[in-house]
């Protein structure tokens, strides 16, 4: 007996964590993570991870039951991740929905598409032979087109070449565009993935892209796209800001090797560093996750057919009618 599965996609901030688990809880679904970000164990506030609030991680043994007040949509955070490396368990549970690959890797692990795949067949295959509903959560954009349509083959990379683009990356994001040319990569870690296939092969990565796809987990999914006003979203993104500053997210980038893995990372450190004051580290968090948001509904509009579209923050009554739908 094949599961029903449902891909719930849209930008940060616009509230598709709470409706993928409210939904969940409805029709007795597992929840995995489709966002590149929250697959690291660590930085659960600046990700905006549902775990953000709760000290109860899949890396610990045995299940989780993270403590939240249940509600139709509940405030978990909205952000916008073979069994995982280090045989740590994949899952944890909020008010008894079982989530996947959130806070699965260590910091300093890097994870290509491929291997998302790997780890996302695995849970996916356990669920639909039992007959339990799946639903992908997240705004990760080539993680949500490797689930529908699978990937090309790429080559192996050295070591040495992968860490000379993650420091390129992480020293001159600007050069590493300009060597790229046209349609390089916005975000950092695509485009440090860019440069160790052009450092490893000297042919771009669009070429390697161009081969045929193979390793679809789901070419037939059911897909929502959580899509509220620019407007709306650029309320909400400066609005949590604060609250993630207090819950610990300046704590957070001191961990990461690399602050530039997630938006708000490099704007912390430099705050830390003294080169700016608080007010101008919010502006700057703010500036990079307004892009990001930006670049999240362009990639949607152009790259994904949703069957059904919610112009808002969901809601109770959102929830109704996608029960109603599916």
């Amino acid at each position: 007996m094949l599961s029903k599965t449902y891909i719930i996609a849209g930008p940060t901030a616009s509230g598709k964590s709470g409706f993928a688990h409210a939904l969940a809880k409805q029709i007795g679904g597992v929840i995995i993570n489709c966002d590149s970000v929250q697959m690291y164990r660590g930085i659960e506030i600046i990700s905006a991870s549902p775990f953000a609030d709760n000290s109860c991680l899949p890396l610990i043994e045995g299940e989780c039951h993270a403590k939240r007040d249940e509600g139709e949509l509940p405030p978990v955070a909205s952000g916008d991740s073979p069994p995982q490396k280090g045989g740590h368990k994949s899952f944890c549970e909020i008010n008894n929905v079982p989530y996947h690959l959130f806070s699965v890797l260590p910091l300093n692990q890097q994870i290509s598409v491929g291997e998302y795949l790997d780890m996302a067949r695995d849970v996916y295959n356990t669920a639909i032979r039992s007959g339990t509903p799946v639903i992908f959560v997240g705004g990760t954009g080539f993680y949500i087109n490797a689930i529908l349509n699978g990937i090309s083959a790429m080559p192996a990379v050295s070591d040495v070449n992968r860490k000379r683009a993650r420091d390129m990356v992480r020293d001159d994001i600007d050069a590493v565009r300009e060597l790229l040319g046209p349609g390089a990569p916005s975000d950092p870690q695509r485009a440090a993935r860019a440069l160790e296939i052009l450092f490893e092969t000297g042919r771009p990565i669009t070429e390697w892209q161009s081969e045929p796809r193979t390793g679809a987990i789901v070419p037939d999914a059911i897909k929502f796209l959580i899509n509220p006003p620019r407007e709306i979203l650029a309320a909400r993104i400066p609005a949590r800001i604060p609250g993630m500053i207090a819950a610990g997210a300046i704590d957070e980038a001191r961990k990461m090797t690399d602050p530039s893995r997630a938006i708000g990372g490099a704007e912390i450190m430099q705050f830390v560093r003294g080169e700016i004051d608080e007010p101008t580290m919010i502006a700057n968090w703010t500036i990079k996750t307004n892009q990001y948001a930006k670049r999240q509904r362009t990639w949607f509009k152009h790259q994904f057919s949703a069957d059904i579209i919610i112009g808002n923050i969901p809601g109770a009554a959102d929830l109704e009618n996608a029960k109603n739908m599916i």
